[in-house]
C-alpha cells in the first residue's frame, strides 16, 4: 500500500536558503501540506552561541529574506517564538503533522536538538526526517571512509574525497506549483500570525549596523560577484573559492567526529597549553585599545561592521595568543562568535586552533609582527585612518608606530599617545620571543599531540602570505624580506 502524503513541518534552523535545498524538496515531494517553519527559541539560541548585536540583526534580515523568496513562490516562513519543543508539540497537534524535515547538523547542540524532536516523533506519532545540506559531502561517509575517525590531515582528507569523486550536484529549483500544490488552508492567516520579528520586538538595539545585509538574495549576489572577479584574477586552491570551501569542509568534519572540538580542555587534537589569564590585556584587545594602530583598526572593524579580511583575522588573533599576550584562543573565539556575521561552530574553533598553533598549524615560529606585516600591505595606513579616525593626521612613517613620533608631530595630528591614543600594550619583541620559547617546550612535551594534526601540505595562510610576498618582490625587490617578521 502507498504511503500517504504527509502534513509536514519543515524546520529551517541554519540553513536559511531555498536554492539547492534538498530537505525543503524532500518535504514538497512527500507531503500535500508543508508549514515552512523557524523556531526562535531566544533560550536555545542563547545557549548554544554567544551572539551579539550585530548578529542578531544579521539573522531577523535572513529571515525576513526568506520569508520574501517563499512569498514570490506562494508560500511564506512561520517565524514562531518560544522552547522548541514545546512549540512542536503544540503546532503538531494543532496542523495534524505527521512528518518534520530538517537539515542534519554538525554541532553538538544542533545533534542534541534532533534528538529530542525523534524522540518527540516516537512519541507523538511523527516520522522525522534528515538530509545533509549543509556540506558539499555527506560528512558520515568521509568518517565511514575513514574507519570511523575523522581525518585529522588536510593531505589525508583530499585523499579521501578524490575517493569519493565529486560531490552531488545542486537539487533542482523549486517552483510555485511545488509550493501551490502543498499549501496550507488559506482560512487560517498564517502569515499575519507568525511574522518576521522586528529587533525592538526582540529588545534588541537598532544600531549598530553593518554595512553587510543577511539573506540568500544578497549572499547569492555577493557569491556571482565573487565569481566575475575571480574569472578575471584566477587564484588556485587553497586560496580559491574551491580551497576555501574544501577547507571548510574538513573543518567541518573534524569537528563533528572530535569530543570538546571548542574547547582546549579534553579536546585530543587541540595542545594543552598554560596560557595566561589576564582580564585586563584581553579587555584591551577586546575593545581595540592595545596602542598598536594596526591592532586596533581590526578590532574597530570587527565591532562596527561584524566582519573583517581572513589576513586581519590572522593578525589579532596571533597577537591575542602565541604573539604577544599569551592568553587562550577559547577568548578570541568566543569574541569571534558574538560579532563576526560569518561566525561558525566548527570554522571559528579550528581557524583559532590553527592560528594559536594548538593544532592543525605547526610553523609556530611565524609570528605576525603588529606593525611590519599591515605596513607591507598598506604602507600609507589608509585602512588605520578608516577605522582609528584619532590617527588620521598622523604622517604615514608614523601611523603605524604613533608612539614614536616627536612631541611636536604629536601636537600637530592632534593627537597625544598616551592621552588620546594609549601606548603600546606591550613590548612585541620580549613578548614574541618569550612565547616562541613557551611554545617550543610545549610541544617538545606534547609531542604526540601535535604530530597528530601535522601536515606537509602548504596551508591557505602560508600560501597566502606566499603569494602576496610574490606580488611585493615583484614591484620593491627584496627590500628588508630577510629582516622582517611577517
Amino acid at each position: 500500500m502507498p504511503n500517504m502524503p504527509h502534513q509536514t513541518i519543515h524546520l529551517f534552523r541554519k540553513g536559511l536558503r531555498i536554492h539547492d535545498n534538498p530537505t525543503l524538496l524532500a518535504a514538497l515531494e512527500s507531503s500535500e501540506v508543508v508549514y515552512p517553519v523557524y523556531i526562535l527559541d531566544r533560550k536555545f539560541l542563547i545557549s548554544a552561541m554567544n551572539m551579539g548585536t550585530l548578529r542578531w540583526h544579521f539573522l531577523l534580515q535572513s529571515l525576513e529574506d526568506l520569508h520574501r523568496n517563499l512569498t514570490k513562490l506562494g508560500s511564506c516562513l512561520l517565524v514562531i517564538q518560544g522552547e522548541y519543543e514545546l512549540v512542536l508539540r503544540d503546532h503538531v497537534k494543532k496542523w495534524n503533522i505527521t512528518q518534520v524535515t530538517l537539515d542534519a547538523e554538525i554541532e553538538p547542540f544542533y545533534k542534541e536538538m534532533e534528538r529530542t524532536i525523534q524522540v518527540l516523533g516516537e512519541e507523538m506519532g511523527f516520522d522525522v526526517l534528515s538530509l545533509m545540506g549543509h556540506t558539499l559531502y555527506d560528512i558520515r561517509r568521509i568518517l565511514d571512509m575513514n574507519g570511523g575517525t575523522p581525518p585529522l590531515t588536510y593531505k589525508r582528507f583530499l585523499h579521501i574525497l578524490s575517493v569519493l569523486g565529486d560531490p552531488d550536484m545542486p537539487v533542482r529549483n523549486l517552483t510555485t506549483e511545488d509550493f501551490q500544490r502543498c499549501k496550507p488552508v488559506p482560512e487560517l492567516h498564517l502569515a499575519e500570525c507568525y511574522r518576521v520579528p522586528l529587533p525592538e520586538d526582540l529588545e534588541i538595539p537598532r544600531d549598530p549596523q553593518s554595512p553587510w545585509r543577511g539573506g540568500e538574495t544578497e549572499g547569492l549576489q555577493r557569491l556571482e560577484q565573487h565569481l566575475k572577479n575571480q574569472s578575471k584574477n584566477h587564484s588556485l586552491p587553497p586560496v580559491s573559492l574551491q580551497g576555501q570551501l574544501l577547507w571548510r569542509e574538513f573543518f567541518y568534519t573534524v569537528a563533528s567526529a572530535t569530543p570538546n572540538f571548542t574547547k582546549m580542555a579534553g579536546n585530543p587534537i587541540c595542545l594543552q597549553i598554560n596560557w595566561y589569564q589576564d582580564a585586563e590585556r584581553l579587555h584591551k584587545w577586546r575593545m581595540a585599545q592595545t596602542g598598536f594602530p594596526w591592532i586596533d583598526a581590526i578590532m574597530t572593524q570587527l565591532h562596527q561592521e561584524g566582519w573583517i579580511h581572513h589576513l586581519a583575522r590572522h593578525a589579532v588573533a596571533c597577537f591575542l595568543t602565541r604573539g604577544d599576550l599569551w592568553i587562550s584562543w577559547e577568548e578570541g573565539m568566543k569574541v569571534f562568535e558574538e560579532m563576526l556575521l560569518d561566525a561558525d561552530y566548527s570554522i571559528n574553533a579550528g581557524n583559532w586552533m590553527w592560528l594559536s598553533a594548538s593544532a592543525f598549524f605547526h610553523q609556530y615560529t611565524r609570528i605576525f609582527c603588529p606593525v611590519r606585516f599591515g605596513k607591507r600591505t598598506d604602507p600609507e595606513g589608509q585602512y588605520i585612518r578608516k577605522y582609528l579616525p584619532v590617527l588620521t593626521n598622523f604622517p604615514s612613517k608614523y601611523i603605524y608606530e604613533p608612539w614614536t613620533a616627536p612631541e611636536e608631530a604629536q601636537k600637530q595630528a592632534g593627537c597625544i599617545i598616551g592621552q588620546d591614543y594609549p601606548l603600546p600594550m606591550i613590548n612585541h619583541k620580549e613578548a614574541s620571543d618569550h612565547n616562541l620559547q613557551l611554545m617550543k617546550q610545549v610541544r617538545e612535551e606534547q609531542y604526540g599531540t601535535a604530530q597528530l594534526t601535522r601536515d606537509d601540505m602548504d596551508d591557505p595562510m602560508e600560501m597566502g602570505l606566499k603569494r602576496e610576498r610574490s606580488e611585493e618582490n615583484s614591484k620593491i625587490g627584496k627590500r628588508a624580506r630577510n629582516r622582517e617578521q611577517t
